[in-house]
């Protein structure tokens, strides 16, 4: 074998070896998958968001909840008994208002109990869909946001602000017309999170709490604690299953050229403080 042969063979290996390694991971998640599903007697649906990267030009693309998505997880639901509970692992930054409304009111129609949890953050469109179910299981440093409607990059209650603070006769005619969609979209998305809520709650507790998560009385971006959550009035447990945390180290970030954080992947515990060694020389 010549040297140009044994770098043909290295080229071929190279070009392998990610193809290999994604489906070996992807063999690892349905064995993950397996074991929580067997040991919860559920189906188990992950829906999980990481930042990617082009192949080659290496600049990011940050995932959303979209129609795909929403697509996916129904056929998930639509092959599960009516008997067997749904299990949901949600990470995302949120998305499609559409996407995510669809996921919520199937689950909500679904007649087995429900369940979402959520490793470190559901977003937006993520708390919409964490809203459709019987019981939220966070980390105890995971977070949920508001729901509020978005505009392009504008927050829906702000543009309907506009009309409160300026004349009408000083305020532009496209501007009207975007308050007009934002009122309509804030009156849409209170009306979804009161239905998602309806039997779960009295009504004036999902009344109330649809109007804090759409009123836009927080910035869009706000993380909601699980004690703030509790607060609201979300069925919010923190009695997160081991097999979620280990899921969710099978959905790396996509590999930097540096890591960004570093720490040895081991468990740490306690452990007797070393004795202090008697200092060198004469004492006082």
């Amino acid at each position: 074998m010549t040297i140009i042969d044994l770098l043909w063979l290295f080229i071929i290996i190279s070009s392998l070896q990610p193809i290999v390694r994604q489906r070996i991971l992807e063999a690892q998640r349905m064995r993950a998958f397996r074991a929580l599903e067997r040991r919860r007697g559920s189906r188990v649906i992950g829906l999980i968001h990481r930042q990617e990267r082009m192949s080659l030009l290496g600049f990011p693309i940050v995932r959303y909840i979209d129609i795909e998505d929403s697509e996916q997880v129904l056929r998930a639901i639509q092959l599960t008994d009516p008997q067997v509970p749904i299990d949901l692992i949600l990470h995302t930054p949120g998305g499609l208002v559409l996407a995510a409304e669809q996921i919520a009111e199937a689950l909500k129609r679904h007649p087995a109990r429900v369940t979402v949890f959520v490793p470190h953050y559901a977003m937006s469109g993520g708390t919409l869909i964490a809203l459709a179910a019987d019981e939220i299981v966070m980390a105890e440093n995971a977070v949920l946001g508001p729901v509020d409607p978005q505009l392009g990059q504008a927050p829906a209650a702000s543009i309907v602000r506009v009309l409160e603070l300026k004349p009408i006769a000083e305020i532009d005619d496209q501007t009207i017309i975007q308050a007009d969609i934002a009122a309509k979209a804030l009156r849409q998305v209170e009306r979804t999170v009161r239905g998602l809520l309806e039997g779960r709650m009295s009504d004036e507790a999902a009344a109330a709490l649809a109007r804090a998560l759409t009123s836009g009385q927080w910035t869009h971006d706000y993380p909601i604690s699980v004690a703030e959550a509790r607060e609201l009035g979300l069925p919010v447990s923190t009695e997160m299953p081991p097999e979620v945390t280990e899921l969710m180290a099978l959905y790396p970030q996509t590999a930097q050229r540096r890591p960004s954080v570093e720490y040895i992947p081991l468990p740490y515990h306690p452990a007797p403080a070393r004795p202090e060694r008697p200092g060198r020389g004469g004492g006082a």
